[in-house]
């Protein structure tokens, strides 16, 4: 087993970064620690004071050639930062768990006990599958037991975590979920495999906001906030939302609430069942589930909101819920599968789940009783998603099993060890380190160019991460303005490991960089079909994992093409 070295340096730590307001990791020094010793629960857990607080208020993760091991919970009761050190190619550290002597995998990474505390996470790949391949059904990432936790999560990567990314029982809690992508979420049991969940279904929630994130193949609840009870605030803005099975949100009863600028492709996938119709999910009126699915206030929110648990109406009239510029899709391959299943003797056939259910539908146009209930923007479309997000529907290499056979095994109660996903990864051994840059960065920019800036910001609706610099594995900088199509020479040449690659476009469109040997085999791909403005622009190109030689990097913009040579000299 590992030991983790640590070393302590007495700094004073600031983090900030974007959120609703400016954020600080505190005064405390920061605690340096190394992925080769002991476990990071038993660094973090027994680096306390006297009164049971966290010595350091910020940890800072700094390996990156082999990942982080953790044994049983990392559980604090006060402030803690814990942010990873990026590498040059923009890979953060990883963690994941490792094997108990009794063979099993521990339950959860981090447990937040501290009520009132401020917890930042940033800058890590958070794997949720144990050093020898195999998981823990009921892990969470994150989970939250105490009550006022103001949580905020920035550029982490949540890999296979089989229950929830993030939970939590205590109630006025506060989220701040950004920039973070959560793949390949799912187990047999499909009521699991969720995003963010609360299970206390007495708990209010404050604040929670999700922007700009991806989240790819979970079964269930991109953001479940169990709105039985109160969320003072909710957003879900610039969120990409794919090949969930379940229904995306548990938002009832929002009342001040913005949902826009998302993508929702194959999403709710899985359909209602006829046993599960009419109260799946449902709260106060029975309905058919849909991806934006609405319901009326309850006396104890009438009377939050008017001080009068009988003035329904007036409620109702206070509530602000946005819908804005969002798109939804389903493939047709999956719509024909769905009808032919249902079209068979099945007796577990299934609704197909609708953008809005007819409830949902009737408050967004009832002006009268719902004056702040808005929608508009909503389309229909296909985004373009590359061939690797299309083929999630059936087996297919690297994509697990597929979500077609996963639909097939649920519905008919065979699921064993059924998952579908994108590209999941094999893990073995305590040297594990991810497929870095993120495998789907081809294919989760899309074609659909008018939704490239669609959003109501301008920028492309779904995540916008994919289309600026979001986990490419480059510096990728925008200079100065449009001018002709050229390629610069690299500098410097010869170089060992990177080298920095200028070019040039006159025109928008998708733009590849690719890098071929001397034999014509392509080695490297930088940019494929990713989307650009007009401009220039600059690339740090690091070819540390390829051996010394001439190198040939190739342009290609539609049918322009140009090429120059390289050589790496190590």
């Amino acid at each position: 087993m590992k030991k983790i070295l640590t070393t302590a340096i007495v700094v004073v730590m600031v983090i900030f970064f974007a959120s609703p307001c400016n954020l600080f990791a505190g005064s405390k020094d920061t605690l340096v620690v190394y992925a080769n010793g002991a476990s990071l629960d038993q660094i973090i857990n027994s680096d306390t004071t006297s009164t049971g607080a966290q010595a350091h208020s910020a940890y800072k993760l700094v390996s990156l050639d082999t990942t982080y091991i953790f044994l049983g919970a990392v559980s604090v009761k006060s402030d803690m930062t814990v942010i990873g050190v990026l590498g040059s190619n923009g890979r953060p550290p990883c963690i994941q768990p490792g094997i108990l002597s009794d063979g099993s995998v521990p339950t959860y990474l981090f447990v937040l006990n501290g009520v009132g505390a401020n917890y930042i996470f940033k800058n890590l790949y958070l794997m949720g599958v144990a050093t020898n391949n195999t998981t823990n059904a009921y892990a969470d990432a994150i989970r939250l037991l105490s009550d006022n936790i103001r949580l905020t999560v920035d550029n982490v990567i949540f890999e296979e975590w089989w229950s929830d990314d993030i939970s939590y029982f205590g109630t006025h809690n506060s989220f701040f979920i950004t920039n973070c992508k959560f793949r390949n979420g799912n187990q047999p049991s499909w009521y699991s495999g969720e995003v963010l969940r609360c299970l206390n279904g007495e708990a209010y929630t404050d604040t929670l906001i999700m922007k700009d994130n991806t989240i790819l193949c979970i079964t269930a609840y991109a953001a479940c906030p169990l709105t039985k009870r109160m969320t003072t605030y909710f957003e879900f803005s610039h969120n990409s939302v794919l090949w969930m099975f379940k229904n995306p949100f548990w938002i009832f009863n929002v009342t001040n609430a913005k949902v826009n600028d998302n993508i929702f492709y194959a999403t709710f996938a899985g359909g209602i069942s006829k046993d599960e119709y009419p109260w799946w999910d449902q709260l106060w009126s029975a309905e058919v589930g849909s991806i934006i699915d609405i319901d009326t206030l309850d006396a104890v929110k009438d009377s939050i909101l008017t001080g009068n648990s009988s003035d329904r109406w007036g409620a109702e009239k206070l509530r602000k819920v946005e819908l804005k510029n969002n798109v939804y899709f389903t493939p047709a391959e999956l719509v024909k599968n769905v009808k032919a299943w249902n079209d068979t003797a099945h007796v577990d056939s299934v609704y197909t789940a609708e953008w809005m259910n007819t409830r949902t539908k009737g408050i967004f146009s009832d002006k009268t009783h719902w004056p702040g209930i808005v929608e508009s923007g909503t389309q229909n479309v296909d985004p373009g998603y590359g061939a690797g997000i299309q083929n999630i529907l059936y087996k297919n290499t690297g994509n697990g099993s597929g979500f077609w056979q996963y639909f097939t095994d649920i519905r008919t109660s065979t699921a064993t060890n059924s998952a579908y996903g994108y590209k999941m990864q094999s893990v073995a051994g305590d040297n594990w380190i991810p497929e870095w840059p993120l495998p789907e960065v081809s294919d989760m920019q899309y074609s659909n160019a008018a939704l490239k800036t669609a959003g109501t910001d301008g920028k492309p609706v779904g995540d916008p991460g994919w289309f600026t610099n979001g986990y490419t594995g480059v510096n990728d900088t925008k200079v100065v303005t449009p001018g002709k199509f050229s390629l610069s020479e690299a500098y410097p040449n010869p170089f060992n490991p990177s080298t920095t690659v200028k070019f040039n476009i006159a025109k928008a469109g998708n733009v590849s960089l690719k890098i071929f040997n001397v034999m014509g085999q392509l080695v490297k791909t930088v940019l494929e079909n990713s989307y650009r403005n007009p401009g220039e622009y600059s690339l740090n190109v690091n070819m540390n994992s390829l051996s010394s030689g001439i190198y040939f990097y190739t342009l290609t913009q539609d049918k322009q093409q140009l090429t120059k040579k390289m050589v790496l000299m190590k």
